[in-house]
């Protein structure tokens, strides 16, 4: 069995082959000019391009680098997670495979996991190549995600970051499906500090995070972090009631004051009813997120499905497993170690 890595790499990849080859090559220049053994772990989150051939293409050419396969597209943060699950270095290291986040950062977390921090997250100083509503938007979620969250979750900062062993260890423990990986670092703990970095423009193909993706993102990182948009109902509910209590007696006194016929008809009410209507259809929607998020943890499916690996039969150290399907046949010791820490189907371990 080959020696455990110091550094495993974590990418998920989404349709990227435009980028991978860049890419590896990137990270291997970089970390081998570290002087410390490490590995990279390329997470196939159900690509439709040429991604994973050419993954496998690059497997072939570096023992180093791993592939595992999803047998479909389970979303960014879940592909963050199986690499987590199957990384085995002293740290792990999240990037994404779209050359936005530069690997040449990579040495500067890994100097500060060295000084004795267990976290270290990049801090995007600048956003090069985005809209201004992106940056706008992107600036004005992480403010306030800070503000309604009892955990300080660092602004302007995304799930490029290093960790230790220890503290991926708890993230494998933690089986959410509505996942927020960089909330979740937050709230672990332990001693953690950033690195700003200057966030590159996308070389090759388009944004994985459109807007529906974005603010779909948006409320898993606010209904797993907070439960203000709950709070605020009651706050909302007093002001429409002392509101309503105040224009009720000023229309009385001006009515008495100036006869009915200033202030005749069915028109305010009706406007009121369907103000009041569309605030109980949000605070609805509100409630109906929170309850569907419980049903869906309730189900207790697995996070993902590995299709297929690759590269990783001896290099992976067993690691905790958590809501996986049955095994149906008995295992002997060997396969029990190489067996992936979620339901695997048709897999080449």
């Amino acid at each position: 069995m080959s020696a455990r890595p110091t550094i495993s790499v974590v990418a998920p990849v989404y349709n990227e082959a435009g980028n991978l080859k860049r890419f590896c090559q990137e990270v291997r220049s970089t970390l081998d000019g570290i002087d410390e053994s490490w590995e990279l772990i390329l997470v196939n989150d159900g690509s439709t391009d040429a991604s994973h051939e050419l993954m496998l293409q690059l497997a072939e050419t570096d023992a180093r680098l791993r592939v595992i396969s999803f047998a479909r597209n389970f979303g960014h943060q879940i592909a963050v997670t199986a690499g987590i699950d199957y990384a085995c270095g002293r740290a792990v290291i999240l990037i994404d495979a779209d050359l936005q986040d530069p690997p040449a950062v990579i040495p500067r977390l890994i100097a500060k996991w060295k000084e004795g921090y267990d976290v270290v997250y990049a801090i995007r100083a600048e956003r090069r190549g985005e809209s201004l509503w992106k940056r706008f938007s992107a600036k004005v979620f992480y403010r306030l995600l800070h503000r309604i969250t009892d955990i300080d979750i660092p602004v302007d900062t995304g799930d490029f970051r290093l960790m230790d062993e220890r503290v991926a260890a708890v993230l494998r423990q933690m089986r959410e499906h509505y996942r927020f990986v960089r909330g979740l670092t937050s709230w672990v703990g332990y001693k953690q500090t950033g690195v700003e970095y200057v966030r590159e423009e996308r070389v090759w193909g388009e944004t994985k995070y459109p807007l529906r993706k974005m603010i779909a993102f948006a409320l898993d990182a606010i209904t797993s972090f907070s439960f203000f948009p709950l709070q605020i109902m009651i706050f909302i509910s007093l002001s429409l009631a002392v509101a309503s209590l105040l224009v009720g007696i000023v229309i009385s006194g001006l009515r008495l004051a100036l006869g009915e016929e200033f202030f005749g008809g069915q028109s305010t009410t009706i406007i009121l009813l369907l103000l009041l209507s569309a605030f109980q259809l949000f605070f609805l929607f509100i409630i109906g997120q929170y309850v569907a998020r419980i049903y869906d943890e309730s189900r207790d499916r697995p996070l993902y499905i590995v299709a297929s690996t690759f590269g990783l039969t001896e290099s992976r150290a067993p690691v905790q497993r958590a809501r996986a399907l049955p095994v149906m046949a008995q295992p002997n010791a060997e396969t029990i170690e190489q067996t992936p820490p979620e339901a695997e189907i048709d897999g080449r371990v």
